[in-house]
């Protein structure tokens, strides 16, 4: 659809060129394409295994990190539930913390990278940081002493896994043309959640054979799966590194330390506003719903432990279920996005998510089965959204600021990272049970719905009218 100049910004000829406008439609080699989506593969296990499913879920928000006295009183006594819930709202401020570290450095990092032609260098020290705090998660012990340190490598391991695909999101410009750009970044997203599976479903037969034997006190399991997460990342991470070319230095752009990046950002921030109007709205939207998209995934396994009292191995058959659905899904609304447009996507996507979390906190008490089939349910939009996302901002990027733009993406997401852990946190806090949560979450998903709704797309920058 045409702008409107009223609601979405500057008229048309104003727009500058995007990324992927200069790359047309030549085609873009196989391996560069399949190299750039193993990325997502390859880091996914921190997403889904350490983050949603297994080591947060299943480990430290478990009764291991609760004082002895209150873990022996059972799951119906309010102060062991009241202990539990104190244990996910202390997550929840870690990753709080987090995004603000991300919301301060991600823009800057970025700009740094595009003005340099560097974006490589910065994807692989971030990568090598997460990996290093996945290994690190080794040491963190099944003991209420070792729970700050849980959290900590946790928020660090989510600003490394952000500051990663700030420039691993850039490069999607690299991998695809106006035509395919939805497919591409719908493939990374799908095969990330695929990778999510696999490495799930080697934690359950790990556990179903008891770890042939392994000792498994003190949290020792959990501490290995953590560093098997490290050791996927190393095997399936280099093959970006390897065949996708670095982007040129933005030449047109001056080079500045990195405190004087943050009054360039300024600058730029205000050109934005002035010639691409529409990355501007949607940097604030997004903003929104992002951080309720975040908030499902930080969430969810703690969610289905916590409330619904799933046991270790429903949690993983139900990871191992919801990255399927959300791979397959993901991969299929790339080509939706291509066809009809992210925004249109999007909006699909988001709806349905707030009504999935609506059905699932409002039938709680109907007991597991809810979780099961709405939260499956839940899943088939996530992905989409995550993707459509990627590909809208690409479609509407000004060349040669793919990678502080898409810091700008992480920042203005980080700025309102608060929403869904501070919901998360104060709905439990009032209501003394987890499952409350829910609902601070949905409402951030909503306020992003509404706003979407608000985001215009020129019909110029390649993606089609929505």
């Amino acid at each position: 659809m045409t702008q409107h100049s009223e609601s979405a910004g500057a008229t048309e000829h104003l727009e500058p060129v995007t990324g992927l406008e200069l790359q047309g439609d030549h085609r873009i080699p196989a391996k560069q394409v399949w190299s750039w989506a193993l990325w997502d593969w390859a880091t996914q296990p921190f997403n889904s295994v350490i983050l949603t499913f297994v080591f947060t879920a299943l480990y430290l928000t478990s009764d291991a990190f609760l004082n002895p006295s209150v873990a022996g009183l059972g799951e119906d006594d309010p102060a062991h539930e009241q202990g539990l819930a104190d244990l996910a709202s202390g997550l929840g401020w870690a990753i709080t913390i987090a995004g603000i570290l991300i919301a301060l450095l991600a823009p800057v990092l970025g700009q740094r990278a595009d003005v340099s032609g560097r974006r490589k260098v910065w994807l692989g020290g971030a990568t090598i940081a997460l990996i290093v705090t996945m290994f690190a998660l080794f040491f963190v012990q099944a003991s209420p002493a070792y729970f700050v340190l849980g959290i900590a490598l946790i928020a660090a391991g989510t600003v490394f896994s952000e500051i990663a695909g700030v420039n691993y999101n850039a490069m999607l410009v690299q991998v695809s043309t106006p035509k395919t750009v939805g497919k591409v970044s719908g493939l990374g997203w799908g095969l990330g959640y695929i990778g999510g599976i696999i490495a799930l479903v080697l934690v359950v037969v790990a556990t179903t054979f008891d770890w042939w034997g392994m000792p498994t006190d003190n949290g020792l399991a959990y501490r290995v799966i953590a560093v098997g997460c490290a050791i996927w990342a190393i095997l399936f991470a280099w093959p970006i590194f390897a065949y996708v070319p670095e982007a040129p230095p933005a030449a047109h752009r001056e080079k500045v330390g990195f405190f004087r990046g943050y009054a360039v950002l300024v600058r730029d921030i205000k050109a934005l506003w002035r010639e691409s109007r529409p990355t501007f709205w949607f940097l604030l939207a997004s903003a929104v719903f992002r951080d309720g998209l975040a908030g499902v995934f930080a969430f969810g396994a703690v969610i289905a432990a916590v409330a619904f009292h799933f046991t270790s191995n429903e949690v993983l058959l139900f990871g191992v279920a919801a990255n399927l659905l959300a791979g397959l899904s993901t991969i299929l609304a790339g080509r939706f996005d291509d066809r009809f447009g992210a925004r249109a996507v999007i909006l699909v996507a988001l709806g349905g998510l707030v009504v999935s979390g609506l059905l699932v906190f409002f039938l709680h008490d109907a007991g597991k089965l809810v979780f099961w089939v709405f939260g499956l349910v839940l899943t088939l939009f996530v992905g989409p959204a995550q993707a459509a996302s990627r590909s809208f901002l690409a479609r509407v990027t000004p060349a040669g600021r793919e990678s502080e733009i898409f810091g700008l993406y992480a920042t203005t997401g980080r700025a309102a990272s608060f929403l869904s852990p501070l919901l998360w946190s104060l709905f439990i806090g009032i209501a003394g049970a987890t499952y409350w949560g829910i609902l601070g979450i949905i409402i951030v998903l909503a306020a992003g719905f509404v706003m979407m709704l608000f985001v215009r797309v020129p019909e110029r920058s390649g993606a089609p009218a929505a």
